[in-house]
């Protein structure tokens, strides 16, 4: 039977944060502004993409570090960092460091995997050791450990005038419990709930079956129910998704021309599975706020949820992501039930 649809406590956003080549620097402050828009509208989350060698933002972290002394109340999260581009140990350092700069508000996403072009950059990334490079689930246990204040070390004490820890500093308490996996498959649903991660599920999954039809919100859902069976908090483990949608409540004629085009151009790949790894990626909504609280109060996996992460589209200018989050915060949120500070 359907569950009923639960009533949304925390509206988030996600953001890629593209900039020009030519002037990087106008880019990073557009994403810094909207984040600062984000927590006047009320939302509860903001959350940055991660891009090596892209136009995108390359270290979300430091963005992080930015919007955390730019704001006060609103969380700040990574969907994702690729696992496979970082150093557990250095990775926990900086994230406990701008954890404790920001009073406790970050929320990082990781995910494993190897490094997308590997061959073409390994001999950058890891020139000595690509070979024996672990991209498993191995990496983040690492990550959690050294997080949560696991020894790093087998030496601490004093040597001459430096006092030294066997353990991440500075160590952010509560960090180890905001640590989220971003999965697309039930094995990593399933090993993120056994080590008591968060879950972060995307327009995204993966169809594993051999077999259709396929049906995205049915595939989401099994992995919603995978993780929080295997997790310690059960039915209460945190799970966020993070689809595109796009309210048009407020936008221009023109902006609705763009926003529809932009969707119907992305809208074949939803058919049937992409690629190798048998992809299926979940519709853009487009519409009013009324006409997407419906299709969401429809769709399977979100009727499990109670947090999201809504992603705005790459391409769009700063005007058009004013319009969606203020139509996101002032129509779309309260038709889901969300309330700001709720």
């Amino acid at each position: 039977m359907p569950s009923s649809p639960r009533p949304l406590r925390k509206l988030g956003f996600l953001t890629i944060g593209l900039f020009d080549e030519a002037d990087p620097r106008r880019g990073h402050e557009s994403t810094l502004e909207i984040i600062e828009l984000g927590e006047r509208l009320g939302f509860d989350s903001a959350w940055l993409r991660h891009r090596h060698l892209q136009y995108g933002i390359s270290s979300p972290v430091a963005v992080m570090a930015a919007a955390s002394q730019r704001t006060s109340r609103i969380e700040l999260g990574t969907a994702v960092i690729p696992l496979g581009w970082e150093n557990p140990l250095r990775l926990a350092e900086d994230l406990a460091t701008v954890d404790i700069l920001s009073g406790g508000r970050i929320n990082p996403g990781v995910s494993v995997g190897p490094p997308m072009h590997f061959d073409e950059v390994k001999g950058a990334l890891y020139p000595d050791t690509a070979d024996a490079e672990d991209f498993s689930y191995e990496r983040v246990r690492r990550l959690l450990d050294f997080v949560r204040g696991k020894p790093a070390s087998d030496f601490s004490g004093v040597q001459g005038f430096e006092v030294f820890s066997d353990r991440v500093q500075p160590h952010s308490p509560g960090l180890g419990r905001r640590l989220w996996y971003g999965g697309g498959s039930l094995s990593s649903a399933r090993w993120a709930g056994e080590h008591g991660m968060n879950f972060l599920t995307s327009s995204v999954v993966k169809a594993e079956g051999t077999e259709g039809p396929y049906d995205f919100a049915q595939i989401q859902l099994s992995h919603i129910r995978a993780f929080r069976a295997a997790h310690p908090d059960g039915a209460d483990a945190r799970v966020s998704q993070g689809l595109v949608v796009i309210p048009t409540d407020s936008a221009s004629p023109e902006q609705r021309a763009t926003y529809e085009a932009y969707a119907a151009k992305r809208t074949p790949r939803t058919t049937s599975p992409q690629g190798p790894a048998r992809l299926m990626f979940a519709p853009d909504i487009v519409g009013t706020s009324e006409e997407i609280a419906e299709r969401l109060h429809a769709h399977a996996a979100f009727r499990e949820v109670d947090e999201v992460a809504f992603a705005l589209p790459f391409t769009f200018e700063h005007e058009d992501y004013v319009q969606i989050l203020t139509d996101m915060a002032t129509k779309l949120g309260p038709a889901l039930g969300w309330r700001p500070g709720a």
